[in-house]
């Protein structure tokens, strides 16, 4: 239960706060929450069965990491919305089918970013408009290849890590 709330940060993303809380064991504690409004990502899969994957910069990384496209959350817009766009802007494609693959908690001890999964299907190619602040090259694996990367450990972001997965069971693919 919050007891109290205050605000340290707020930027242009994230908002960080320390709440003093208190435990269902009655325990009251500070706690330091950042607080994110939260995304949505695509696995996006062809007709070649070969998902799109972005090779992106990110400095936090220190380089480039492959990701699936994906965007945060604008106040008040439904993920549903928010992954639509960003697929067009980053992959350059728009599907024709949406399914969810369900949502996870990015990491549930610091920060509220809850991250919406969705597999798209029945592309068809559209405009890109990529933001200024994004480096990327758009790729095209086949989905076992990803599979495979996933459980291998060479992707290391957790979004598309689980977004492969679940788009691999939900297809049956082993």
């Amino acid at each position: 239960m919050l007891i109290d709330r205050k605000e340290i940060f707020e930027g242009r993303v994230i908002k960080v706060s320390v709440d003093t809380v208190e435990l269902p064991n009655g325990v009251r504690l500070p706690l330091e929450i950042v607080r994110h409004p939260g995304g949505a990502a695509a696995v996006a899969i062809d007709s070649e069965n070969r998902v799109c994957m972005l090779r992106q910069y990110r400095h936090a990384a220190d380089g480039y990491i492959h990701e699936l496209p994906a965007g945060k959350l604008e106040p008040e817009e439904p993920p549903e919305v928010t992954v639509k766009r960003e697929l067009a802007e980053e992959a350059a494609v728009s599907a024709r089918q949406w399914e969810s693959l369900g949502a996870y908690f990015s990491s549930p001890g610091v920060f509220t970013e809850v991250i919406h999964l969705y597999l798209a299907t029945d592309l068809t190619p559209v405009e890109s408009s990529p933001e200024a602040g994004e480096v990327f090259q758009v790729e095209w694996w086949p989905l076992e290849l990803a599979v495979a990367k996933a459980r291998n450990g060479e992707l290391t972001d957790a979004k598309t890590i689980i977004g492969i997965l679940r788009a691999a069971a939900h297809r049956k693919i082993a």
